[in-house]
């Protein structure tokens, strides 16, 4: 069988998940386990797979799996939380009283908190809070959730504490031959996941520095009075100093403390510095821009749900206890982290795992303790007492994010294993390499040497599938990592590539509009949004190739 219709069977679980989700809409609930069967079917007939591989893959996918409800439950549950504690109320009223700028609200609410909220949450969680909070300050319905999205770029490669990476990349790219690979050069795994995480972070921090700025233009360009793209470049000074705020100490967090803290840290330093900032009016323009008057809006701006700050207060809380839980989150993580202390390699040695699944050489473990969901939970338990909480009102949290968790369960328990059948079907009969090694020899031989140009739209269009930069990064590192080692370049640089790639991807996907959508009854209108969030989207990965392209031939980067 020739390498062409190799790589065809190989993409054929991929394009059927895309024609799935994307041209018939049908939901993931119902599409992933179909396209799970489809892999394995493939594994076991085209890549002669044994069956006793096929069901160790999917073991080891089912821990993988854990892993990542584990921290869903745990952010979800911190949201939750504070959202029955009074906490996000006393959150969302403090931002009503920066500034009566809208642009500045955009920048302060959106992009910093809603950054924020990423880093230390994730999954689609900073739209569905910033929407309803900037409908409840009189934005439109159409223009929250298309600002609501935008935040889902730059943030997202290290939301819910580095998920993407921790989980998306290593799951992805953790395979017997790297592991070999790497340790002949004599670099561990966990270091070369450090490595693909700086060079992701500073990708976003080039690229990510102008997307308060564009939020801004767009807002004022779809929904001013005058349809102006000027009226947002005039508050370009603030803009730019906004995304300065958070890229530069994000940057350096991904460089220098690893993958939990960019967007944790880098959003916290940057909504400090903002925030007062705006108070003192520095590079604030001295017109003030805002909506024209409500009674002139269009329908489509309009969503089902009337929102209002007063609406949302359930009890008094000061700002700062309100933000405590966060703070707490961001200390753990930094006691948790620091490989000076030891608190990092006792919480890692509970370790449970199963050597040699059912005889075959592919491995599963755990280390649950050391899982972000674990600092969360801990950051909950604390908020308990500190918001002084009744045991109803954490029920209730409880209760509320296992609903989640359930929906989310239930699709990953089919994505992750079959992202695992995938990148373990080099364990066959037939002689033949992996499936993404397949896939990628083939597209080595046919686009070439300008592969990094291309390397973040397959990390987009994953992500735009799968409405996960994480399950992008579990479906497609070890195959980007794959047709760099074929043309000899840097393979941790055109990973990092598809994680940043991945995350803009989440600007333009599906489930995420829907879910945001939701949270201000614009459903039904989702096209509408994405025809506008398509624009940033295409800027970044446009933007991040070009990057790419640059490190490799212009600065000749060869890392590993």
């Amino acid at each position: 069988m020739n390498l062409g219709l190799l790589a065809l069977f190989a993409f054929t679980p991929i394009l059927l998940a895309a024609v799935l989700l994307v041209a018939l809409r049908m939901p993931a609930k119902r599409a992933m386990p179909i396209v799970f069967i489809a892999s394995g079917i493939i594994a076991y007939f085209v890549w002669h797979v044994s069956l006793s591989h096929i069901a160790a893959s999917i073991i080891q996918g089912l821990f993988i799996t854990f892993n990542i409800l584990y921290i869903i439950f745990g952010a979800i549950l911190l949201l939750n939380t504070l959202k029955h504690s009074g906490g996000i109320t006393a959150i969302r009223a403090g931002f009503s009283k920066i500034s009566e700028d809208r642009r500045v609200q955009v920048i302060i609410i959106a992009w910093l908190f809603g950054s924020f909220i990423e880093g230390a949450s994730g999954f689609g969680t900073p739209a569905a809070i910033a929407a309803p909070l900037m409908v409840a300050l009189g934005f439109p319905a159409m223009a929250a959730v298309m600002i609501g999205m935008m935040i889902q770029s730059t943030a997202v490669t290290f939301g819910a504490v580095g998920t993407p990476i921790l989980v998306g990349v290593k799951g992805g790219l953790e395979s017997p031959e790297l592991i070999a690979q790497l340790a002949a050069s004599g670099l561990a795994f966990s270091e070369y996941l450090r490595l693909i995480a700086a060079e992701a972070a500073i990708f976003h921090g080039i690229v990510g520095t102008l997307m308060p700025l564009l939020m801004v233009i767009m807002l004022t360009r779809f929904f001013g009075k005058n349809k102006s793209w000027t009226e947002g470049l005039s508050i370009a000074p603030f803009a730019i100093f906004g995304g300065l705020a958070f890229t530069i100490p994000y940057a350096l967090t991904g460089v220098f403390l690893g993958p939990e803290f960019p967007s944790l840290l880098g959003a916290l330093i940057g909504l400090a510095i903002v925030t007062f900032a705006a108070h003192k009016k520095f590079l604030i323009p001295k017109d003030t821009w805002d909506f024209p008057p409500a009674k002139e809006w269009s329908a489509d701006w309009l969503g089902s749900i009337e929102i209002k700050l007063d609406s949302l207060t359930a009890k008094s809380m000061s700002i700062s206890r309100a933000w405590a839980p966060y703070v707490v989150v961001a200390i753990l993580l930094v006691l948790t982290r620091l490989p000076q202390l030891p608190l990092g390699s006792i919480l890692s040695s509970v370790n449970i795992q199963w050597q040699n699944v059912f005889g075959t050489p592919i491995n599963a473990a755990s280390q649950p303790l050391y899982l972000p969901g674990t600092v969360l939970v801990a950051a909950v338990l604390i908020t308990y007492y500190l918001h002084r909480m009744n045991i109803r009102e954490l029920s209730a949290a409880v209760s509320d994010s296992a609903k989640i968790l359930l929906g989310a369960g239930f699709v990953l328990l089919f994505t992750v294993p079959m992202v695992r059948i995938y990148i373990n079907s080099g364990f066959n009969l037939s002689g033949l390499e992996s499936m993404p090694i397949t896939m990628a020899k083939w597209v080595a031989a046919t686009v070439g040497n300008v592969w990094p140009f291309f390397a973040p739209f397959i990390g987009a269009l994953g992500a735009f599938i799968a409405g996960s930069n994480t399950v992008s990064n579990l479906m497609f590192s070890l195959f980007q990592h794959s047709v760099a080692k074929q043309l000899m370049i840097s393979g941790s640089l055109t990973v990092a590539l598809q994680a940043v790639g991945a995350a803009a991807g989440n600007m333009i996907a599906i489930h995420n509009v829907v879910a945001a959508s939701a949270t201000v009854g614009l459903l039904g209108k989702e096209g509408s949004i994405l025809s506008k969030t398509i624009l940033p989207t295409i800027y970044y990965i446009v933007c991040v190739g070009l990057l790419g392209l640059a490190a490799i031939y212009l600065f000749q980067i060869e890392l590993i």
